[in-house]
């Protein structure tokens, strides 16, 4: 009797988890520029609906570094007179958001060719390589300004330009 109980009460929530998954979809069907957010290799319909479920409407920003700001991935210097500390982000903001952009990066770097370049770019340039955390979350501000970018002002995404937009990342490629 208790086996046929779970297996009713399976049924049911599986059936509402798929009306979930449908309704999800027309509301992410109504916002604008958010296929080119999926043709991005490593980003899903959830983590989309995930960030724009913490953001709110992406019109009330004018800049990412608002979005940066309210994740709590803006940098804090803790120095004093003429000491100069370390720096570390100041996590002040939505700990969801950040956790969130968090685990979006992570795969990204695994899956996506240009996010794993830069990853490693960023960690054995031979001038300030950064440590892998710490690259990871200048990848998550880079990732801000690119779903910004697109929901904003409709950008495509390009991998070869995500690259070229550093220069020294060029001469770095070359010289390799």
């Amino acid at each position: 009797m208790e086996l046929k109980l779970l297996l009713t009460q399976y049924e049911w929530l599986h059936s509402k988890l798929e009306e979930l998954e449908t309704k999800l979809d027309e509301l992410l069907r109504q916002i604008p520029h958010v296929q080119q957010l999926l043709a991005i290799k490593g980003i899903g319909r959830d983590t989309i609906a995930g960030f724009l479920a913490e953001i709110g409407d992406i019109g009330q920003y004018r800049h990412p570094k608002q979005i940066t700001k309210l994740a709590g991935l803006n940098l804090n210097t803790n120095s004093s007179g003429t000491h100069k500390g370390q720096t570390k982000i100041t996590k002040r903001g939505l700990k969801r958001l950040r956790a969130l952009l968090f685990r979006i990066i992570m795969p990204l770097v695994a899956k996506n060719a240009a996010f794993r370049t830069l990853h490693e770019y960023y960690t054995k340039r031979p001038v300030n390589p950064l440590k892998k955390m710490q690259s990871l979350i200048a990848l998550c501000n880079k990732l801000t300004r690119i779903f910004f970018g697109i929901l904003k002002k409709g950008h495509e995404f390009s991998e070869e330009k995500l690259i070229q937009d550093i220069p020294r990342f060029v001469e770095f490629s070359q010289a390799a």
